[in-house]
């Protein structure tokens, strides 16, 4: 069984898509005999990427774009989503998944916070509000899967303008949803991927990550089966430990610990010891 969205001769947009967990979706799309839009500020990598697709996708070139989008730009990516609209007329899946690992402090690096923000927060705002209401009009099944990461819930020190950036993209897609489920009639439903450690592009695997393809084999059942947090972890930390983790981020609040209590040393037993219910 399959979602609706992802039937064949339907269409997925996908931005980051040269490498990747984009790369990975944008070949799972495909081999599903949808159409597909691959977008990246990589021109070169998104041609070679593209080669790849074709081979699999059913209609060949014929089914399959790219076009080179920095999708921090909000110009960029209403073009973008004119550009698909005039080739193939609809849109089914929206996949926000471009990012960049952009480092930098609270206190430190100005033009870090803004690539940051740019391609991490801000293109996943520019893309929903560039395509969404189209989508919606189409009065047919649609997904809208924006990439977050763990990073962006538990908060761990070090990249905070990523954290901070990832953060944003949770918040802001709950939100949607809650959107989303309140207009009548409306068909389009909104995902949050929350990545594990996971290879990125470019990178050479290390062990304990995940592949970008396990990550698409854990995203697409979850979505099929309503999902709409898609927490994947990796082969360093399990799915208790995850768990574990996000709740006692989340009782610092609730209990009135300091923030990031679990680098804190006055709590590190406390933490270890921590056994929360999971079920």
């Amino acid at each position: 069984m399959t979602h609706p969205a992802t039937a064949a001769g339907r269409v997925a947009v996908v931005t980051g898509a040269a490498n990747g967990i984009g790369l990975a979706s944008v070949k799972r799309y495909a081999s599903f005999g949808m159409k597909v839009c691959m977008a990246d500020v990589d021109e070169e990598a998104l041609s070679a990427a593209a080669k790849d697709v074709i081979e699999i996708a059913s209609g060949g070139a014929d089914d399959v774009m790219t076009m080179k989008t920095d999708v921090g730009r909000r110009e960029d990516i209403h073009a973008l989503k004119d550009a698909v609209y005039d080739q193939f007329g609809e849109v089914a899946v929206l996949m926000n998944n471009a990012a960049t690992r952009a480092r930098a402090g609270a206190l430190d690096s100005y033009e870090a916070w803004q690539e940051s923000i740019a391609v991490n927060l801000w293109s996943v705002i520019n893309g929903t509000q560039a395509f969404v209401p189209s989508m919606i009009e189409q009065k047919s099944p649609c997904l809208v899967i924006n990439t977050s990461s763990k990073q962006g819930i538990t908060l761990p020190p070090g990249n905070v303008c990523y954290n901070v950036s990832k953060a944003g993209v949770k918040a802001y897609t709950e939100l949607l949803q809650h959107e989303l489920r309140n207009i009548e009639d409306c068909q389009v439903t909104a995902h949050l991927l929350v990545p594990g450690w996971t290879t990125r592009g470019g990178f050479e695997f290390q062990p304990g990550q995940w592949s970008p393809d396990q990550v698409v084999d854990v995203m697409l059942p979850a979505i099929e089966q309503g999902h709409f947090y898609v927490i994947c972890w990796d082969d360093e930390v399990t799915p208790e430990e995850d768990s574990k983790r996000i709740l006692w981020a989340a009782g610092d609040l609730a209990h009135k610990r300091p923030p990031l209590s679990r680098w804190h040393g006055d709590y590190a037993e406390e933490f270890e010891k921590y056994d929360p219910p999971l079920k």
